[in-house]
C-alpha cells in the first residue's frame, strides 16, 4: 500500500521513522512518500520536504513566514493528489496537518493521525475538526484518551514511542574518549531545535553555569543547525557542541538544562535530573498566557500532574535562577532524589515499549479490512 506521511519537526521525524519501520513489518509492499527528515529517509521514504524548512516557532514567526506556509500547503495538496495514497498519516504538527487532513477528507483520502496535537493545552475547539476529518487518532499520553472522551471521540492509546527509541539505544562506553571529555560531571544543554528558540535559550543557559566550574557544559546540537552557529549564540564562550548524539550525551550526563518540549520527557526517561526552561518573544508569550489551558509546560509535569521538575519561564528564565535551581540537582540530595523517584513513576504511567508496533498493526489492519 501507499502511505503519505507528514512530520514537521525533529521529534516527528524520530517517531515517524519508528512507525515506518513497524509498518514495513506488517506490509512488505509499503511505499512511503513523506515530509520529514533523515531518519524517515533511512527507512526507505522519499522525502518531499525536510522538516528544517518547515519549523516556524511562535505566533509572530508564523505571521512573518505566512507566504511560505501557504505555498507549502498548496504544494502538499497537489503532491498528495499526484501520489494518490491509500492513507494519509499525520504526525503532530497541527497548524499545517489539520488543514491537510481537511483537504484529504474532502478528496476521499483516508486520514490517520499519529501523536495527537496538544489540543488539550490550547485551541480545544480543534477537537471538532478532528472528529469530522480524521478517521482514527492514535494518542501517546495517558490523559489524552480521557480528554477526547469528553468530546465523544474514541481514540486509541498506544503508549509513548520514546520508550521504543530509548529501549533500542545502546550507550557508547567510548563516548567521552571520542569527544575528548574529561571525567568531570557533564551538564547537558538542550536549547531546542529551532534557531529562534536557541538564540533565546542558549545565552542564559551558558551564563548560568559559569560558576559551576566543577562541571562540563556540552550543547546537544540539533541536526538541522550548523555547529558553528552555536558559537555565535554563545557570545564568545568556548563550549563543546555534539550534534546528532543527544541520547549518548544524556546517558553520560549528571544533570540538564532543557527547553520545554519533547526533550523534557526524553531527559526524564534517561533519569537525568533537569531544569525546564522557556523564553519566547514578548508578543508570543503574552498571547500564550491567555490561550494555554494547562498548569505546566513540561510533559513530565503534565503526565505526573504535579511540579516534579522545576520550570523557569520567561522572566524567571535568567542566569541567576537557573544556577540556583541547577546547583541543587548536581549533587546527591533531596531534590535530585525526588526527581529520580518521580521519573520511575513516569515510566510506569507511560506503559511499556511497543507504541510504534501497536499503532502500525492497527493502521494496517484497518486498511486491509476496507
Amino acid at each position: 500500500m501507499k502511505y503519505y506521511v507528514i512530520a514537521g519537526e525533529a521529534s516527528g521525524d524520530l517517531h515517524g521513522s519508528n512507525l515506518l519501520k513497524a509498518i514495513k513489518e506488517e506490509d512488505e509492499q509499503a511505499e512511503f512518500r513523506c515530509w520529514g527528515g533523515d531518519l524517515m529517509q533511512s527507512q526507505g521514504a522519499t522525502i518531499v520536504k525536510h522538516y528544517r524548512d518547515l519549523a516556524f516557532m511562535g505566533f509572530t514567526e508564523v505571521l512573518l513566514n505566512i507566504g511560505t506556509i501557504v505555498k507549502n500547503i498548496r504544494f502538499c495538496k497537489a503532491d498528495i493528489l499526484a501520489f494518490n495514497p491509500d492513507v494519509l498519516i499525520l504526525i503532530d504538527y497541527p497548524g499545517f496537518n489539520l488543514r491537510i487532513a481537511e483537504f484529504a477528507h474532502e478528496n476521499s483520502i483516508r486520514v490517520f493521525y499519529y501523536i495527537s496535537p496538544q489540543i488539550w493545552a490550547w485551541k480545544q475547539n480543534r477537537v471538532f475538526k478532528i472528529r469530522k476529518v480524521v478517521e482514527r487518532m492514535y494518542v501517546i499520553l495517558p490523559f489524552e484518551k480521557d480528554f477526547y472522551a469528553r468530546f465523544n471521540v474514541d481514540v486509541t492509546f498506544v503508549g509513548h514511542p520514546l520508550l521504543d527509541a530509548i529501549q533500542t539505544f545502546v550507550p557508547d562506553s567510548e563516548f567521552r574518549q571520542r569527544h575528548g571529555i574529561t571525567n568531570q560531571p557533564i551538564i547537558a544543554l538542550l536549547p531546542g531545535s529551532r534557531k529562534q528558540e536557541i538564540s533565546k535559550m542558549l545565552p542564559e543557559m551558558l551564563q548560568s553555569i559559569k560558576s559551576l566550574d566543577t562541571c562540563i557544559p556540552i550543547i546537544a546540537g540539533a541536526p538541522s543547525i550548523d555547529p558553528a552557529q552555536y558559537q555565535e549564540w554563545s557570545g564568545g564562550t568556548q563550549v563543546k557542541v555534539i550534534s546528532g548524539e543527544t541520547y549518548q550525551l544524556l546517558s553520560h550526563s549528571q544533570a540538564a538544562l532543557v527547553t520545554s518540549g519533547t526533550a523534557t520527557l526524553e531527559t526524564a526517561l534517561f533519569s537525568v535530573p533537569e531544569v525546564v526552561c522557556y523564553k519566547g518573544g514578548q508578543l508570543s508569550y503574552w498571547l500564550a498566557r491567555r490561550l494555554i489551558k494547562v498548569k505546566y509546560i513540561s510533559l513530565v509535569n503534565l503526565i505526573l500532574d504535579r511540579m516534579a521538575v522545576p520550570e523557569l519561564i520567561q522572566d524567571d528564565m535568567n542566569a541567576r535562577k537557573i544556577e540556583q535551581t541547577l546547583s541543587t540537582l548536581i549533587q546527591e540530595g533531596k531534590e535530585r532524589t525526588a526527581q529520580l523517584q518521580d521519573f520511575s513513576e513516569l515510566k510506569i504511567k507511560l506503559g511499556g515499549p511497543g507504541a510504534s508496533k501497536r499503532a502500525a498493526q492497527d493502521m494496517v489492519m484497518r486498511l486491509m479490512k476496507s
